[in-house]
């Protein structure tokens, strides 16, 4: 792995990408070696720096699950990243463009946990008896590396390319929602601009989020009673453009929307 010194100095310019709005170039592209576990390493660098100014985690995001998310960032696996009380957005809430780079929305099949869980090990048996209920979310993704030029250990160490999150109020009961077959069409200014079902997501969203449990194992790490999870995308992410409204109708769980100024 690369010195301590290394990974503080790549989460300091993913954070400044954040604060500026000036993206950097890619790690992968650097004369040093980069790998997944030092592209892990400063993601959970940014992490602490968030936390140690006050900001709260409040859950994980899982990335790359939907082959066609992959075939638009030529990437082939999943990945996982960190979610804070600072990311979340309210249903219906309102962002402004200017504070992103070059921003996309999905949406995704959000999981609230009642209980923890810990890998190895885990199935979508497991995560669905742990599950309290699911909800409409939108995500936010951004790339803090320019022109989304990213290799995997790129959107890795740049926190799975998350940005922010928006959730519905309404949390439905498993039993009340087919996680394989559940619908979802989404809206750019009540234009279709996508649409999918659960089963894009590694053909369950609860084998998604097993996965992510026995990934986040590796690294010493852990689900808790409460955490929100996001699955991954359903179908494609949209282009944020300014003055728009987003929105993802769920057949079961309901839409849920943001707009940007």
């Amino acid at each position: 792995m690369i010195e301590r010194d290394a990974v503080v100095e790549y989460a300091d310019a993913l954070l400044s990408a954040t604060a500026s709005g000036v993206p950097i170039g890619p790690f992968s592209e650097g004369d040093a070696p980069f790998e997944v576990r030092d592209a892990y390493a400063v993601q959970r660098a940014t992490l602490e720096r968030r936390l140690a100014a006050g900001d709260r985690l409040i859950g994980r995001k899982i990335g790359l699950t939907n082959t066609v998310v992959q075939r638009q960032l030529g990437i082939d696996q999943p990945d996982f990243g960190f979610l804070t009380a600072t990311m979340h957005v309210a249903n219906a809430g309102a962002l402004r463009r200017a504070d992103f780079i070059a921003p996309r929305v999905e949406p995704e099949i959000a999981f609230v946990l009642r209980s923890g869980l810990r890998g190895p090990g885990i199935g979508a048996a497991d995560v669905r008896r742990a599950t309290g209920g699911v909800c409409a979310a939108l995500e936010i993704i951004d790339s803090r590396i320019a022109d989304w030029r990213i290799g995997f250990v790129d959107t890795v160490a740049d926190n799975a390319s998350s940005s922010r999150v928006v959730t519905s109020p309404r949390l439905v009961p498993l039993h009340d929602c087919d996680l394989v077959r559940e619908r979802v069409v989404l809206y750019a200014n009540e234009a279709a601009v996508g649409d999918g079902t659960g089963a894009a997501v590694l053909g369950d969203p609860a084998e998604a989020v097993a996965w992510l449990v026995n990934a986040l194992a590796e690294y010493g790490d852990e689900l808790h009673a409460g955490d929100l999870v996001l699955p991954g995308a359903m179908c494609a992410a949209a282009w944020v453009a300014p003055a728009s409204t987003y929105r993802a109708a769920f057949a079961t769980l309901g839409d849920v929307s943001v707009t940007f100024g």
